[in-house]
């Protein structure tokens, strides 16, 4: 397994080793020893998988209480996967790590606590699966807009995407900070 670190500190690209053979593959998708080993030891307590069709942008979404880390991998077609840092203090709060994850090249994008996560499928009936550190609770969900002029993220696909009314409706990273809420994801010197 190899674990890349990226422009942000504390997010990551893992990339399993493929075992493949006339029959198929075979990979180890998640080693908490391996990601210990890379300074990623959060426990993850429920996954969750999601199929959408082309164009479609999920998020810029994140949990603040309890905070949440995510482990995420495309199972099924490709999609751009893109972390946002929104740590109060950060010396990256504001910018973003993208990167194309696929069934074929089976990247991963890990981003701890304090990231607004999204992604926009490139493909026909993606499929995204990601591991999370927290238990989702739908009173503590916040969304930044996934075209927030000030973060100037580079999706691929540059026409109108399909978004959920939340995404639609999500605020700018601006506003978010100006929340009382936003003081739980202050970010710490390692």
């Amino acid at each position: 397994m190899k674990i890349e670190s990226t422009n942000i500190r504390d997010v990551f690209v893992i990339t399993p080793d493929i075992h493949a053979d006339a029959r198929g593959f075979f990979m180890e998708s998640y080693r908490q020893d391996a990601l210990a080993r890379a300074g990623i030891t959060e426990t993850f307590v429920q996954d969750n998988h999601s199929r959408s069709t082309r164009n479609v942008v999920r998020g810029l979404h994140f949990q603040y209480d309890p905070p949440m880390a995510k482990l995420v991998r495309v199972t099924r077609g490709s999609a751009y996967l893109v972390a946002v840092d929104i740590r109060i203090g950060s010396p990256t709060l504001g910018k973003w790590f993208g990167i194309e994850c696929s069934e074929d090249n089976k990247k991963q994008v890990y981003a701890p606590a304090g990231f607004a996560r999204g992604f926009q499928t490139l493909t026909d009936d993606c499929e995204v699966q990601y591991k999370c550190s927290a238990l989702y609770n739908p009173d503590a969900q916040g969304s930044i807009t996934w075209n927030d002029p000030e973060l100037a993220i580079d999706w691929p696909i540059k026409e109108a995407p399909i978004l959920s009314a939340d995404s639609a409706s999500a605020s700018s990273l601006r506003d978010w900070l100006t929340r009382p809420e936003a003081q739980l994801f202050t970010y710490y010197k390692k």
